[in-house]
């Protein structure tokens, strides 16, 4: 298998490290994929989507990536990243630029973009993306492409994200320690989107809910393009805290019990339903009934859905979402989420899966691996034109080389 047929993606997440390879079949298509090696690793050194704990990341990060290494039977060296956290903000912007030779090429985007992010962004904050959404020709909207069409004013409307430069630099440095480039960072959700997400909902308008460890995050799609971004600082987490101080069991038993027993609409479950709950400090189990399991876990899962609500009518596309909403992230998979998710938003829900994969696609058939996918994709697709890792020792080197090549060219 030759390494530019491979990509590689990396979701460093709160609760789990997850590193999937995939295999690019057809060039063409580049986001037909077949998974050929996936590794996890349990997570512990970030707090809320953001690293915490370099040394214990890096340890969880090398695991992950042996394993997929030793199922793909590849080596890997470059990989996507997700990003998450409350640190993560999004807004639109717009530009507009004249056109030099009445025909628009490669270049005018290029300038039209460039006038769409110029705007004031604080020192402590980098720009992640800049999404185009459409672009303007002229007074006719609604161009998704506009090279080689004839006009003398273009502009643009983007979706630009920023995070702060802080935690971007500390996930490199994670995935640095353990001796690998990080070719681009994507925001999760929008990672997500690409796996779970067909071309039709993004056309029809859809919301797009990934419940992690410890963060949801929000992405909403508008004729084609994303028009919202957002990341919230709560997620299963705090589910489990609850259960834990609740039950008054260990943390991980408390996981262990909300996976297997948990319900998020307590009057899905009767009180006959009889649960097994492991004691703390050596103390004998205790026999509960699963309603209570649900008690506790309800509240907690309604507020979060109440949070993505306050969101999606801050972005002001409420009454414009006929694709209802996805839920996906591990903690989707909690029974009873997708009625709770319907009876909030009163819209249609669904639970969200990774689509149009191959190879070993029933492994990841899951919610809970929908951002590794996700990263997948968006790296087949990035993977068409060229870039430079993201690693200090080596990026001056290849721009200073690439500068060269470009004189030469001019002269």
């Amino acid at each position: 298998m030759s390494k530019k047929d491979v990509v590689v993606g990396l979701d460093i997440g709160t609760t789990k490290i997850c590193c999937i390879v995939g295999e690019i079949v057809d060039h063409e298509h580049p986001t037909n994929i077949d998974i050929v090696g996936i590794g996890t690793a349990p997570s512990s050194g970030l707090r809320k989507g953001v690293v915490v704990n370099i040394d214990s990341t890096v340890e969880s990060i090398t695991k992950a990536v042996q394993e997929a290494e030793l199922m793909a039977g590849v080596e890997i060296s470059n990989v996507y990243v997700g990003i998450a956290g409350g640190h993560i903000k999004s807004f639109n912007s717009t530009g507009m630029v004249a056109v030099k030779d009445k025909e628009i090429r490669e270049q005018d985007l290029q300038r039209v973009i460039d006038a769409a992010k110029a705007i004031a962004i604080p020192m402590d904050r980098e720009v992640i993306h800049i999404i185009p959404q459409e672009y303007i020709v002229d007074d006719q909207d609604g161009i998704r492409d506009p090279i080689g069409m004839s006009g003398v004013r273009l502009e643009t409307k983007v979706h630009i994200v920023t995070g702060a430069v802080s935690s971007a630099q500390n996930l490199i440095k994670c995935a640095n320690g353990a001796g690998l480039n990080v070719a681009e960072i994507c925001l999760e959700p929008i990672a997500s989107a690409e796996a779970v997400l067909t071309e039709d909902e993004k056309e029809i308008g859809i919301v797009l809910v990934d419940i992690g460890g410890g963060t949801t995050d929000i992405a909403i799609y508008r004729e084609g393009a994303v028009v919202y971004t957002g990341v919230l600082a709560i997620g299963g987490n705090h589910v489990t805290n609850d259960v834990s101080m609740g039950l008054r069991t260990p943390f991980n038993e408390a996981e262990e019990v909300k996976v297997k027993y948990g319900c998020a609409l307590a009057s899905l479950v009767t009180q006959d339903d009889l649960i097994e709950v492991p004691g703390v400090g050596g103390r004998k189990p205790r026999t509960l009934s699963r309603r209570l399991l649900a008690e506790i876990i309800e509240p907690r899962m309604e507020e979060i859905f109440m949070l993505v609500q306050r969101e999606v009518m801050k972005s002001g596309f409420q009454e414009l979402l006929s694709g209802g909403v996805v839920l996906t992230g591990g903690c989707s998979l909690l029974e009873g989420t997708p009625e709770m998710a319907e009876f909030i938003f009163e819209m249609p829900v669904k639970r969200g899966l990774p689509l149009g994969v191959g190879g070993l696609r029933d492994v990841v058939h899951s919610p809970k691996f929908a951002t590794g996918v996700g990263l997948l994709k968006f790296g087949a697709r990035d993977n068409t034109r060229a870039k430079y890792p993201i690693r200090e020792k080596n990026i001056y080197d290849k721009i200073r080389g690439s500068m060269r090549s470009w004189i030469k060219e001019l002269f």
